[in-house]
């Protein structure tokens, strides 16, 4: 760009600094901005592309004392002054600004570029080739990096026992092939697998699968976290004077658990690492106790309840409740 364009353009904002700026505000502003910006990072952008160019044009100027001088008096004379482009001998005044990406946009003028040593013929400051990945080697046009290609989704339904135990299931694509897909033993309902390679093709490689896996509640076993919560009935006799039982686990078998004298309805025991088994460790067995009452006594079972309650009528459960009710 010549200098004579000079005044129409406000370097200043564009690199969303103050006309006091510190060259060390400019050079971090530009840097800031160059990033967002980049053509390797807006491929297909023209906006981004054209932005891009603003700030390197802005950034050239402001980053050159004696360019930033002249920018300055002519703005500051509101654009009364010109300057001519001169020649290829250089005649005719100052030639002002040449974008450091003439090469890119095809700018330049006349085929006259500003002499830059140390800018590698790629038109980038050599402090700021870190950004690019050393921004050298010539800028013949942006080469987008090679890009992975998309994941797919897919979601799927397993059993309890496949949860907790692991599976393998296989998912069928339009063509008719199967993808295998390994579920891992202790998945949660809503968790996701990652199948490698198995989604969209790109010229980076393929995408992946992501299937979510949703799990068929059980009728008996409640998953908790790691916990598995089950609900298993005693007697009241069992419940009143304690007794050892047997409850059954995830993995088939039983556990003897003791239940302690008195224990009442709804009070849950713990069994140590009898939950769901992970990599990570394994949670614990919460059996919660439920007193069942029979539905029917014989004559013999009735005598036998009377004779207890009356043995027991000097206690009342319910004789605390009226202070519990105080407003």
């Amino acid at each position: 760009m010549a200098s004579q364009d000079w005044a129409e353009k406000d370097f200043y904002k564009i690199l969303g600094v103050s006309k006091d700026a510190s060259d060390a505000d400019i050079k971090k502003s530009y840097r800031k901005l160059a990033r967002k910006h980049h053509p390797d990072t807006n491929a297909g952008d023209p906006k981004a592309e054209t932005m891009f160019k603003n700030i390197s044009e802005a950034y050239s100027v402001l980053s050159d004392k004696e360019d930033r001088e002249q920018y300055d008096a002519i703005r500051a004379m509101g654009g009364g002054a010109r300057f001519s482009a001169g020649g290829a001998g250089g005649q005719g005044g100052p030639t002002g600004f040449e974008d450091v990406f003439g090469d890119i946009f095809g700018g330049g003028r006349g085929g006259a570029r500003r002499s830059s040593p140390g800018y590698g013929g790629s038109g980038l400051p050599p402090e700021f080739a870190d950004l690019f990945g050393g921004g050298g080697g010539g800028f013949g046009g942006f080469q987008a990096a090679p890009s992975k290609g998309a994941d797919r989704t897919a979601s799927t339904t397993i059993s309890f026992g496949g949860s907790i135990n692991g599976t393998k299931i296989g998912l069928r694509e339009p063509s008719g092939e199967t993808i295998d897909v390994r579920i891992p033993a202790g998945i949660k309902d809503g968790q996701k697998v990652r199948v490698k390679g198995k989604g969209q093709s790109g010229s980076g490689g393929s995408g992946d699968l992501v299937v979510s896996v949703h799990v068929k509640p059980h009728d008996f076993f409640v998953r908790d976290g790691n916990n598995i919560r089950i609900h298993v009935p005693v007697t009241f006799p069992e419940a009143a004077l304690g007794a050892d039982i047997s409850v059954p686990t995830l993995t088939g078998d039983t556990v003897r658990v003791r239940v302690p004298t008195g224990t009442p309805s709804g009070r849950t025991l713990r069994v140590k690492g009898a939950g769901v088994k992970t990599k990570q460790g394994a949670g614990d067995l919460l059996v919660t106790i439920d007193v069942a009452v029979p539905q029917k006594l014989t004559k013999e079972a009735e005598e036998a309840v009377k004779a207890f309650a009356a043995a027991t009528s000097d206690g009342d459960p319910r004789g605390h409740l009226a202070a519990k009710a105080k407003l």
